[in-house]
């Protein structure tokens, strides 16, 4: 958690706040998607920058953002207590 990625198709930036080790949707999610193939990898929750949105994505869909600037998003302050070298840092308990 708190890394920042870049989705590798259409740019935008991120800071994951969970990570699934196999697709956990519904299987109609995931085949309206474009990646129905990639439901046995890892699946990342990302805050996008900019937006109050969520992504739910594989991780062949995103790289690590060179940018490493913080992002602007409405529930950062519910993920991460704070910001340094270009990653967030948990305000939760990890298992």
């Amino acid at each position: 958690m708190g890394q920042l990625v870049s989705h590798r198709r259409l740019g935008y930036r991120g800071v994951v706040v969970d990570v699934d080790p196999t697709f956990r949707e519904n299987d109609a999610w995931c085949e309206a998607g474009d990646e129905p193939s990639a439901r046995f990898e890892p699946w990342y929750r990302i805050l996008q920058d900019g937006t109050a949105h969520e992504a739910y994505l594989p991780e062949r869909s995103l790289k690590e953002d060179a940018n490493r600037e913080r992002i602007r998003h409405p529930l950062l302050w519910f993920y991460f207590s704070d910001f340094r070298d270009g990653a967030y840092l948990s305000s939760r308990a990890v298992n």
